[in-house]
């Protein structure tokens, strides 16, 4: 069975992204799912003088291993300022340092959130650029705006938005069968 790993781009215990994440690869059929909580992969940041002297921090090497061995991945990233939050950015700059190409060309379904009306458009618009960098296909893409209005009790509650997500889910589903 093909396998996804879902995440937030945040260490928030009450993530809003996590809670995203966690519904969408609930839509994603036919896959096993394991969602990662970056609280379990806490490393420094990122510094040439710390990879030089004790090399590449291992929850950066475990996490590796799970996109390793995903057939797809669901991100929803946090917003912090209008770039990624510090934890995700942190995390990232270690895994560029295993492998510049850390997504290896695995299938993505890029998310946002947050409790206001551009649902974290600028970090999307941020990774949707950088990380065909580092060879994530993009193949699903999906921004909830107003979290705390459309998302309540596990599931979107606003039926045009939960209709979309569906349809990109469906989108990532293809790409990995």
């Amino acid at each position: 069975m093909k396998k996804i790993i879902a995440f937030a781009g945040s260490d928030s215990k009450t993530s809003i992204n996590k809670q995203l994440a966690t519904y969408a690869s609930s839509l994603v059929k036919n896959v096993s799912v394991e969602v990662l909580d970056l609280n379990d992969f806490e490393v420094s940041t990122y510094s040439i003088n710390k990879e030089q002297v004790s090399g590449i921090e291992a929850n950066a090497k475990r996490f590796y291993a799970k996109l390793e061995e995903a057939d797809g991945v669901i991100i929803s990233l946090a917003e912090h300022n209008g770039a990624y939050s510090a934890v995700f950015k942190s995390l990232f700059d270690w895994l560029s340092r295993i492998n510049v190409k850390l997504f290896q060309n695995k299938p993505v379904l890029l998310m946002s959130t947050a409790p206001g009306p551009r649902g974290g458009q600028s970090v999307f618009e941020i990774s949707e650029d950088r990380f065909p960098r580092h060879d994530a296909n993009i193949v699903a893409k999906f921004r909830l705006p107003s979290f705390n209005d459309n998302f309540k009790e596990g599931t979107i509650i606003n039926a045009e938005f939960n209709a979309e997500l569906v349809e990109q889910a469906k989108l990532l589903e293809q790409a990995i069968q």
